[in-house]
């Protein structure tokens, strides 16, 4: 408290880092206990280097009073969500096998409608004939032979630094250099099934402590009882940020498990024995990084795709290098279908979160239409005003 009533006193003025941002907020010895290394893994990034407008949208609304008067007098679920500060929600739909459960129903419609699904397959290649504006994709079959199809439209959630190298005419140097620049950060979950001994019973929980590598852990049944079935065991999820071919990238499934129940014991969420497996699963480009230059490489691609290629549509959070939540994710696709099938620009994907808000904090249709072209997460402290591409 004193803490925190000396940075309300002498705040730093006009905060340019996170760093500085929330010990505005919440005094240094929370920031270090509670902010600091947790960002730090995720990002990569000394807090320093983070820009305090970052921080102004992922805390927004948030103070040390209003957290103190949550756990004392916690917010009731009313069905208005409006006025609940985000970070404090502690209620939300969960599909009860897991997202998974949405995939499967959309895909067993799609089929219904006559639509076809090809799972396993790799693009090569996307070729565009600039005489009859159609596509011929090229891609490898589960069975590693080439096939090709043809299609009117293409709606791509690839990555975008991959999408615009694979794309027939080439791209211009300067499209390609650009789309050659942009970096991701990857991500590893190690999953680890245990004995249960009602260790701990939220969704997830957040790892600041520095002497250890991972960075959040879920628990499955928590989310929903059918993802453990067995009431005797637990799985844990023990997420850990990277860079893709980095040390821990590297790892053998085997080191990971291992590094996991270590990590696990040591900050007293199972103990020695507990364990009875694990395995890995690695996700690469899981966030698309906003260093200084990214938003002028996406505004040049953006560009010629959307001049050259006007029936090549990008969606999601790879597809448009843009730090979506996957609610946000699937509204780009939607919106951009009613796009194709009203034959006219409707709606302006490149809005859809734009003011970094949860779906939960106002109706979609404001998020749309309003607000910059690209939402705020950790971008170095720079001199220079960041460039932004047209909304």
């Amino acid at each position: 408290m004193l803490s925190w009533m000396k940075a309300r006193l002498f705040p730093v003025r006009n905060p340019r880092n996170f760093e500085e941002w929330v010990g505005n907020q919440f005094g240094k010895r929370l920031f270090n206990t509670f902010f600091k290394s947790y960002t730090e893994k995720v990002w990569g990034m000394n807090c320093k280097e983070i820009s305090a407008d970052w921080a102004a949208q992922r805390i927004k609304g948030l103070s040390l009073g209003s957290a103190i008067k949550n756990a004392l007098f916690p917010q009731r679920y009313n069905g208005d969500r409006t006025d609940v500060i985000k970070t404090l929600i502690n209620s939300f739909r969960y599909p009860r096998r897991g997202p998974g459960m949405m995939w499967e129903a959309c895909a067993e419609k799609m089929k219904a409608l006559g639509g076809k699904l090809e799972m396993g397959c790799r693009v090569n290649r996307c070729f565009y004939d600039e005489t009859s504006g159609n596509w011929a994709i090229a891609y490898k079959d589960r069975q590693g032979d080439l096939q090709t199809i043809e299609a009117e439209h293409v709606i791509s959630s690839a990555p975008m630094r991959e999408l615009v190298c694979g794309l027939s005419p080439n791209v211009s140097e300067r499209t390609k250099h650009a789309a050659e620049s942009l970096k991701y950060r990857d991500f590893l979950t190690v999953m680890l099934i245990l004995k249960e001994r009602h260790m701990f019973d939220d969704n997830w929980i957040y790892i600041h402590d520095p002497s250890v590598k991972v960075g959040r852990v879920q628990n499955f049944r928590s989310w929903s009882p059918e993802m453990v079935p067995d009431p005797e065991k637990v799985s844990y999820g023990l997420e850990y940020f990277c860079f893709e071919h980095d040390g821990l990238w590297a790892s053998s499934d085997r080191d990971l498990v291992e590094l996991a129940k270590r990590e696990l014991v040591k900050i007293g969420l199972a103990r020695e024995g507990d364990f009875v497996d694990g395995c890995v699963v690695r996700q690469k480009k899981a966030y698309p990084v906003y260093d200084d230059d990214y938003a002028r490489h996406v505004a040049a691609i953006r560009q010629e795709l959307e001049t050259r290629y006007p029936n090549l549509h990008l969606v999601g959070r790879n597809g448009m290098h843009k730090y979506n939540n996957q609610d946000h994710a699937m509204m780009t696709a939607m919106l951009c279908v009613e796009n194709i099938l009203a034959d006219a620009k409707l709606y302006d994907l490149w809005q859809v979160n734009s003011d970094a808000e949860y779906h939960e904090a106002g109706p979609a249709s404001t998020e749309v239409t309003t607000g910059p072209g690209l939402r705020l997460v950790p971008t170095r402290v720079v001199a220079a005003p960041e460039l932004a591409p047209e909304g």
